[in-house]
């Protein structure tokens, strides 16, 4: 029996998505992995090294303009909101490198609001804002991480032990400091503070920080350009 052969049109149509389906999957990979490559370099510079660039330094309670937060924590803001560190993940907030060791560089809060720590948290705070000041209406919370050593030993104030629940801070509160803390014992992150806005469940409840879909772009909450694809490479500095 004669083999039935595939209209040229049929071929054509098949090459067309494959072309589209290639093209699709190289602006994905783009825009996905575009800030690491550029961003990595630059923070192992800064770490090793602070002082030789300090004008890409932000310094804590530094009021960006208009924006409504101020900058929790001196440092270079290395990674952005929408990084990737790998293939499927995307950050959810920005990474403020003190440049210091552990313990040393202060974290305040960003906005006033009603602090809780979990009772398993050893490195973590969230603050809840009942209104956004850009959306009135609407409650947002604040997320403070990596504040402990890489054994997990709390640098956490100790004004807010683990369990505490809906305590009012005002802005430019002291919350802790920087630490290195991965969440596993051993392995540390750089000494840095992981800052995020995460969106309320319509219930009152944070949603889950981990997933980039459950927080917000903090470009307009800190004045800065913080979102990694509309800023692929300018370092985040507040204007003179």
């Amino acid at each position: 029996m004669r083999k039935r052969e595939l209209p040229r049109s049929g071929c054509l149509l098949i090459v067309l998505a494959l072309l589209v389906i290639l093209a699709a999957l190289g602006y994905w990979i783009y825009r996905n992995l575009r800030g690491e490559d550029v961003r990595s370099p630059r923070v192992l510079a800064w770490i090793r090294d602070p002082a030789a660039h300090p004008e890409w330094a932000v310094q804590a309670g530094q009021r960006c303009g208009e924006a409504p937060f101020i900058i929790p924590t001196n440092g270079y803001i290395g990674f952005l909101w929408g990084d990737s560190f790998r293939v499927g993940h995307r950050h959810q907030g920005i990474d403020i490198f003190g440049g210091a060791d552990v313990n040393l560089t202060p974290v305040y809060a960003a906005y006033p609001g009603y602090l809780t720590r979990q009772l398993d948290w050893k490195s973590s705070l969230i603050i809840r804002i009942p209104q956004d000041p850009l959306q009135p209406g609407r409650q947002i919370w604040a997320y403070y991480t990596h504040m402990a050593g890489f054994d997990g030993a709390s640098f956490v104030a100790p004004t807010y032990p683990p369990g505490i629940q809906e305590i009012y801070v005002e802005e430019g509160a002291l919350l802790g400091f920087q630490g290195n803390y991965s969440g596993v014992s051993g392995n540390p992150v750089g000494v840095h503070l992981h800052f995020s806005i995460v969106k309320d469940d319509g219930s009152g409840h944070f949603l889950n920080e981990l997933e980039i879909e459950n927080t917000l772009d903090p470009s307009p909450y800190l004045g800065l350009p913080l979102n990694s694809h509309t800023n692929p490479d300018r370092i985040p500095v507040c204007p003179d």
